[in-house]
């Protein structure tokens, strides 16, 4: 767990204090109360929104556990893709070995579904970034991906809440215009048209004699 691993040093400390600066307050609030409307759980954001560091803590604290997570993705995902919540991986245990375990499969249950679901595999987190605490930036990117995919498809009728997923401008092009390309030279291929040795005196003439 994060506050069991040992404080961070020389490169590796300054590359996580880069990540921690990274880290966007408001983008983490919008994230929370989205979960919120979505599930309808009460998540008291307000309370730490006068302060970074507090939102910062309670945004890990909030999700660092896979729960909300899992009912977020219930919430949005088709019947036949809902999370199974009763299984043995969402019991509590008193054992904190088997706690942790069961904490970092659900957040691994959450990724595979928004996988599922549409969200790139490049846009999701890894499951350190949230259970150790080592980019919260990638946990809240990878929410709104999940938002904006969410609302891109038909079914959705709601109020937007995230920005409009790009879409994609799929060009046709006839047999013709594919052929006439061919001929085109790009400004950055060059050309050798008129192209010569003339004036060319870089180094000494190789002389030829007769013998």
């Amino acid at each position: 767990m994060a506050n069991l691993r040992a404080p961070r040093a020389g490169l590796a400390r300054e590359q996580q204090m880069k990540v921690d600066n990274a880290f966007d307050p408001e983008e983490a609030v919008k994230c929370l109360v989205w979960i919120r409307e979505i599930t309808g759980e009460n998540i008291p954001v307000e309370t730490v929104m006068d302060d970074r560091q507090k939102v910062l803590d309670f945004f890990y604290e909030t999700l660092k556990d896979g729960f909300l997570l899992c009912r977020l993705a219930n919430c949005i995902v088709p019947e036949d893709m809902q999370i199974k919540m009763k299984s043995l991986t969402f019991k509590k245990s008193t054992n904190e070995a088997f706690e942790s375990a069961r904490e970092r499969s659900r957040l691994e249950i959450f990724c595979e579904k928004i996988m599922e679901f549409g969200v790139p595999e490049t846009l999701t987190f890894q499951i350190d970034s949230l259970y150790e605490r080592t980019n919260l930036v990638q946990v809240y990117c990878a929410i709104r991906n999940f938002g904006m995919e969410a609302e891109s498809r038909p079914s959705f009728t709601g109020e937007r809440f995230w920005p409009k997923k790009a879409e994609e401008n799929k060009r046709e092009f006839t047999e013709e215009q594919l052929k006439a390309s061919k001929s085109v030279i790009g400004l950055q291929m060059g050309t050798n048209k008129g192209a010569s040795q003339s004036g060319m005196t870089f180094g000494k003439q190789r002389m030829i004699t007769e013998k």
